[in-house]
């Protein structure tokens, strides 16, 4: 971080009694929001829905056991080291 910017956050800081870190992040944030467009809490649930469709080979526990499916057990004979 260049003398300046280190500066301008150091006193930010004193100003708003808030972290460099925290300033950073909401920076970082704000940034986003701008750059990706300011999207409501939960926004992303309705790209979810309806994504895997009507698939029919999607098992029906999938949202329970979704763990065991993302990380399924190694088999017995894969573990094996001959």
């Amino acid at each position: 971080m260049d003398p300046d910017d280190k500066a301008l956050l150091d006193e930010l800081a004193a100003e708003t009694s808030l972290s460099r870190a925290e300033l950073l992040r909401r920076g970082l944030r704000r940034i986003a929001a701008e750059l990706r467009g300011a999207r409501a809490p939960g926004r992303s649930l309705d790209d979810l829905v309806g994504a895997l469709g009507i698939e029919l080979s999607v098992p029906t526990d999938l949202a329970a056991k979704h763990d065991e499916y993302l990380y399924p057990a190694p088999d017995a004979d894969s573990a094996r080291s001959d």
